[in-house]
């Protein structure tokens, strides 16, 4: 764990595969997140690939919508989004990754998450450096319910 970069893992007793559709189904982030404040797709929600692009509405108090960008893609091993706001001014701020790892092992896959700010705005980068510790907390709750769905 860097300034920029909070990781957490977790080992899940399923295949990496069933793990990795999950998570590159944007119509299921409502399903695995951790923190609420995930609501639903928008726009095309299809199967995550590299280069696809898809909105979430999101509320943290109040509603807003953030769009991803899948910047990193390797088929039941990795997933990353890089996540902004939809509009010109939207465009400024944000910036963050969202980091999927997913390591096949006896029993198991071990899944480590990943929330990278080194390419946050600088507009947004000071507030949301002082969630690291909330972020870490959330990320632990999805790797549970995570792993609560892929084992039911």
């Amino acid at each position: 764990m860097t300034d920029d970069v909070v990781t957490v893992e977790r080992f899940i007793p399923a295949p990496a595969s069933q793990i990795f559709d999950l998570l590159a189904d944007p119509n299921r982030h409502q399903d695995i997140d951790g923190s609420g404040t995930v609501r639903s797709a928008r726009g095309s929600a299809e199967r995550l690939h590299l280069g696809s692009r898809f909105g979430m509405a999101m509320k943290l108090g109040v509603p807003y919508v953030m769009e991803s960008t899948v910047i990193e893609f390797e088929e039941n091993r990795r997933v990353a989004w890089q996540t902004r706001g939809p509009t010109a001014v939207g465009r400024l701020v944000g910036g963050r990754i969202w980091r999927y790892e997913l390591e096949p092992q006896d029993g198991g896959t071990l899944v480590r998450e990943s929330w990278d700010i080194s390419q946050e705005s600088a507009v947004t980068r000071p507030a949301v450096k002082r969630a690291g510790k909330a972020t870490a907390k959330n990320m632990a709750a999805t790797l549970e319910r995570i792993e609560q769905l892929v084992t039911a």
